[in-house]
């Protein structure tokens, strides 16, 4: 690979279109791919950023059969809603298309039959899952069963979520269909299959070997171990009508296999986006001086690590990827973002309560990024993060110094006089940034990236902090000149390196820095506008002038945070509900067994936790008969003082019992809530006495 690439092709995983993009999938794929991309384009390199929506997944046929609509329906809905959310985010695609648009269409058909004419593919008759009471075969996400790897026992036909094996829908254990609940037949079918393993001593060369050292370890590893498991041919056509046709004889009846049809979309977004400019898109895909990167999430690695480049090299015209730095998983408050049971931050919601905040988010995401392990999203660090960098550090930096500019000189940029050693000590520093950053960026390190960039920030509030212009002010105006000359230039220097993390608050900076005039009054020398920070003499010259300050980031308050805890502890409740199993009744009791039971209603009087226990604790309660005690294993639940008072439900000629030592005297009705909780059968009413028969 050329060490100076001519251009850039860099792809973005295509977002299924069954649901709505949620924080997930903008920390694993989306900011990294954005920030790289944007970095690119600011050091003058020619830049192909693509993606689009993959329509053909079974989970959109699924979608449509639970919504009762067409699959064409699910896909524009959901299209339009994942197309806002990343224009809303700044993710700045050069192109993003759909796998139904006709040039996708086209491109897939003609790829698949360059293949299929070249005789790479393996034509067999195999037995595959048919739902007889449904009346076809079941794609691979049609089918759950329990994984033969981990023993999960919903895994799908084509992968286990649990452990991540990639599966055949029949290697799973006691398959059932997800369309009828039915258990599959088998039934033979004719199907065209990739062979991978004529490929696999291709594979261990190209990437185990020849990548064991600039590809990110849990992508290497995940290769590794799928090679050393020994690969198999992998069918490329489906038996289903929502897809892209079987474009050779005998195809009829079937598509092109989604796994083998979406990583073509990005071939066919960069075509359409070549057309709209008026370029060649072929050089983006087959020329050796361009740098393929795919921007994946841990699910995908095999696709595009295995299957997509074999598809490449079977076909004969096209690049290699260069790198695939696949992100690990974010979770969510400790626990696994999960679509179908909506725990998860939909960035459509997110801008209903935070408008304008979308860089607050891009930059936790970025600082909390899963980029070698799994990592943890929590309201409260997104919070802290926000009051603590971006206003206390960020924000409060950018403030003071537009402001003290505005109010010493009217808003425009003092001539700077004598350097002292801590000014050019400064100005070295903040000539090294951009160096360093962009080392982070090209090693796909972000987070570590972004953190450098609050360095610079951080170093321009301690300079500030060390002049104290706002004193000298009154004792040595020309000091002070010098000292918001060079606070400027760092002002300067973070509008422009924040542009790939945070492009809103970029464009807003730059706005206040009056940076269109500026940059009219410099000849453009430079390279890029990432290199002339280092290379000019001056950013903002001396009489340049500056807009008014305006808040780059406000404070968020503790109600707004608690807001959303309060959104996923209902939604944790609902599920609870949802799945909880309902106990099966017991053995039938007779009218005889009922009546022998002593229902009563008592005011519980006196209780403590019963000591060296966690679950027990003591209730003396007055029955209306008498005053008893009962031991009850509620101390999880209640704290003493919080019951006493309350009316229970009393079951009161139970045989006593002892427990550690204390004799329970009958027994208190209690049920459990969704969420787990004990709660009392309470007849909670008006004009209910102790004493009172239960019928």
């Amino acid at each position: 690979m050329n060490n100076t690439p001519q251009r850039y092709t860099i792809t973005a995983a295509l977002p299924y279109t069954n649901g709505p993009i949620h924080i997930g999938h903008l920390a694993g794929v989306y900011v990294p791919a954005d920030i790289y991309a944007r970095y690119l384009r600011m050091q003058g390199n020619d830049v192909a950023f693509v993606c689009g929506s993959d329509e053909h997944g079974v989970p959109i046929t699924i979608k449509a059969k639970k919504e009762g609509v067409s699959p064409q329906d699910i896909v524009d809905k959901y299209d339009g809603i994942i197309r806002k959310s990343f224009e809303d985010f700044g993710v700045s695609f050069n192109n993003y298309s759909r796998t139904s648009a006709k040039v996708h269409h086209d491109t897939a058909s003609a790829f698949f039959k360059k293949m299929y004419e070249a005789g790479k593919f393996v034509e067999e008759t195999t037995q595959q899952l048919y739902d007889e009471k449904a009346g076809q075969f079941l794609a691979d996400r049609f089918v759950t069963g329990t994984c033969p790897k981990c023993g999960n026992e919903e895994a799908y036909g084509d992968q286990c979520e649990s452990c991540g094996t990639s599966l055949n829908a029949t290697d799973l254990i006691n398959p059932k269909s997800a369309i009828t609940g039915e258990v599959p037949t088998l039934k033979e079918t004719r199907h065209w299959f990739l062979p991978l393993d004529q490929y696999q001593e291709w594979l261990d060369e190209w990437i185990v070997k020849g990548h064991a050292h600039d590809w990110k370890s849990n992508v290497h590893g995940q290769v590794k171990s799928w090679l050393n498991d020994g690969l198999r041919a992998r069918a490329v056509t489906r038996d289903l009508d929502w897809g892209i046709p079987v474009p050779v004889e005998g195809g009829e009846g079937k598509v092109l296999y989604v796994w083998f049809d979406a990583p073509i979309g990005y071939i066919s977004s960069t075509k359409e986006w070549a057309e709209r400019e008026g370029k060649d898109w072929e050089p983006y895909w087959k020329d050796e001086n361009t740098k393929l990167i795919h921007f994946i999430g841990k699910d995908n690695i095999v696709f595009h690590c295995i299957i997509f480049p074999t598809m490449l090299k079977a076909h004969g015209e096209y690049i290699l990827p260069e790198n695939v730095p696949a992100n690990e998983f974010l979770n969510l408050e400790g626990k696994k973002l999960s679509t179908s049971k909506n725990w998860a931050v939909w960035l459509h919601e997110y801008l209903e309560v935070f408008p304008n905040q979308q860089d607050v988010l891009r930059y936790v995401l970025t600082a909390n990024a899963p980029e070698a392990k799994d990592n943890d999203f929590t309201w409260k660090d997104f919070q802290a993060r926000n009051n603590n960098e971006l206003v206390a550090i960020f924000g409060n930096f950018i403030n003071r110094v537009i402001v003290l500019t505005n109010k010493y000189y009217s808003g425009i940029v003092p001539k700077p006089n004598n350097y002292t050693e801590v000014d050019e000590q400064t100005i070295a520093e903040l000539k090294a940034y951009p160096a360093v950053i962009a080392s982070s960026i090209e090693k796909y390190r972000f987070r570590e990236a972004q953190g450098e960039l609050m360095n610079l920030a951080r170093l321009g509030n301690k300079y500030l902090a060390d002049e104290e212009p706002w004193k000298l002010i009154k004792t040595d105006e020309e000091r002070v000149k010098t000292i918001m000359y060079v606070a400027l230039q760092i002002a300067s220097a973070l509008a422009t390196l924040s542009e790939p993390f945070l492009p809103f608050t970029s464009a807003k900076l730059q706005k206040m820095l009056n940076f269109t005039d500026a940059e009219s009054k410099l000849s453009a020398k430079e390279h890029s506008q990432w290199d002339k920070i280092a290379t000019r003499d001056s950013l903002l010259p001396a009489g340049h002038q500056i807009n008014k300050a305006q808040l780059l980031f406000s404070k968020i308050e503790d109600s707004q945070i608690q807001q959303q805890l309060d959104k996923l502890e209902a939604t944790k409740t609902a599920n609870a509900a949802e799945n909880k199993a309902v106990e099966p009744q017991k053995k039938t009791a007779t009218f005889e067994d009922f009546t022998k039971m002593d229902l009563r209603v008592g005011t519980i009087i006196e209780a403590h936790k019963m000591p060296k226990t966690k679950k027990l604790m003591v209730i003396k309660v007055d029955t209306g008969l008498d005053q008893r005690t009962v031991v009850s294993g509620i101390a999880e639940h209640y704290k003493a003082e919080e019951i006493i008072g309350k009316k229970v439900t009393v079951l009161a000629n139970l045989a006593p019992r002892k427990l550690r030592g204390v004799e329970s005297q009958g027994m208190i009705l209690m049920t459990e809530n969704a969420a787990g909780k004990l709660v009392f059968v309470n007849p909670d009413e008006d004009g209910v006495e102790p004493g009172t028969t239960i019928n």
